[in-house]
């Protein structure tokens, strides 16, 4: 290859879901429609949580906190990509993929945190009631999200750093719709032996160790449930576990869909379909799984909604 092809890119392409101009508007119009749904219902349930002050308790600190990394989440990848479709365009510039990597690892790996600290919480509360509140204090759990931050940040910067020191060819095309680090891998014209390793080993410390630690904490709940002589008092305490444990299938599943689905098949169509399912669905329906699986939640919307209807 010539040298001139190994200049330093400034763009790449993302193919996208589809080269089908008719399909075009449509993508554009249901993609519009579900970022503004996930917006919206996460934003409902942050603003609801801040203004119940029954819901001022650890479980609710984790979901707000949860539905604002959702938020940031969809907004690394789909505004792009709807101004892809708007200008008929694949280009995104070398900057903002470097961003777009950047903040899709920390929202990513919030998430994990988040539903770990979440699974803990619940484990607190079923296993050891009489020390829930002493426990789960609110510097453990300020100090558990700032923590989490705080892991993120240097991994997301580490990879970023790491990306820096490879070269790209020019026009160099991305079979996705957003930055994904393992495609970009594979279109660098340099050695990426460092890169891989690094990502390997982070993705396996930061999605097997949260999903152990959830594992662990659910072991710890049925075992503590299955002691309990009531069949009414363990049907109300594994309840409040329901939405948590809907939430963690579908974040885990897709995940875990999505990676597999790329080991066993080559087909870069499915795997970007698939990474529509965690990347912008799994936001877009955790506020309805709160909401309509949660009273608490249901009730303070409901209450929010009503003062809000009351204005004149």
């Amino acid at each position: 290859m010539d040298a001139e092809n190994h200049t330093e890119v400034s763009e790449f392409l993302l193919l996208g879901l589809s080269d089908d101009p008719k399909l075009q508007p449509l993508l554009c119009g249901v993609f519009l429609s579900m970022y503004l749904v996930t917006t919206l219902g996460n934003l409902l349930i942050i603003v609801a949580i801040s203004s119940d002050s029954r819901l001022h308790t650890p479980m609710y600190f984790f979901l707000s906190n949860l539905s604002f990394v959702d938020i940031c989440f969809t907004s690394t990848i789909v505004p792009k990509m709807l101004v892809n479709i708007q200008a008929q365009s694949k280009a995104i510039s070398y900057i903002e993929c470097l961003i777009q990597v950047f903040f899709f690892m920390i929202f990513i790996g919030m998430d994990n945190f988040l539903l770990t600290a979440m699974a803990y919480d619940r484990y607190v509360a079923i296993c050891h009631p009489l020390h829930y509140t002493v426990i789960m204090n609110p510097r453990l759990c300020g100090s558990l999200v700032l923590m989490s931050w705080f892991i993120i940040f240097w991994v997301a910067l580490v990879h970023i750093l790491l990306m820096r020191r490879l070269t790209f060819c020019i026009n160099s095309e991305i079979p996705h719709f957003f930055c994904d680090l393992a495609e970009i891998f594979k279109v660098a014209c340099s050695d990426t032996l460092i890169n891989d390793i690094f990502m390997y080993v982070t993705t396996s410390l930061l999605g097997v160790f949260p999903l152990t630690g959830i594992l662990f904490s659910y072991c710890k709940i049925v075992s503590s449930l299955m002691k309990m002589s009531s069949a009414v008092g363990r049907y109300k305490a594994f309840s409040t576990c329901g939405s948590h444990l809907s939430v963690v299938s579908l974040f885990y599943g897709t995940s875990l869909g999505v990676y597999l689905g790329s080991a066993l098949t080559p087909s870069t169509l499915q795997n970007s379909v698939a990474s529509v399912m965690y990347t912008v669905v799994t936001p877009m329906l955790n506020p309805f799984i709160y909401s309509l699986r949660n009273k608490d939640v249901k009730g303070a919307l409901g209450r929010l909604l009503n003062r809000a209807a009351s204005c004149p």
